[in-house]
């Protein structure tokens, strides 16, 4: 797969990027520089390699979701300007 200019072009406006001339003719060599490599993926054997999220086989570590109040609600209200039984107070705003 090849890209021409007026591409380049199209994406640039459709991205709402502004482009020159001269910057669009190399973009266009970059992105089929980019497309070659894709292409080369393409045609890597990988039948029967299992998918993975990391090159590590590992497990991740996983704390336990547990609600709590993070035991600090008085440090959480402590530079608010007016707060009662740690709760933020703010003014009110519609009457």
């Amino acid at each position: 797969m090849s890209v021409d200019t007026a591409t380049v072009k199209r994406v640039a406006q459709l991205a709402r990027i502004a482009i020159s001339d001269e910057r669009a003719e190399s973009m266009r060599e970059e992105l089929n520089t980019i497309l070659g490599f894709v292409e080369q993926l393409s045609q890597v054997d990988v039948e029967g390699v299992e998918p993975m999220t990391s090159v590590v086989d590992m497990e991740m570590r996983k704390r336990a979701d547990v609600v709590n109040d993070g035991d600090i609600p008085a440090d959480v209200t402590a530079n608010a300007p007016i707060s009662e039984d740690h709760f933020f107070m703010v003014p009110k705003v519609v009457e």
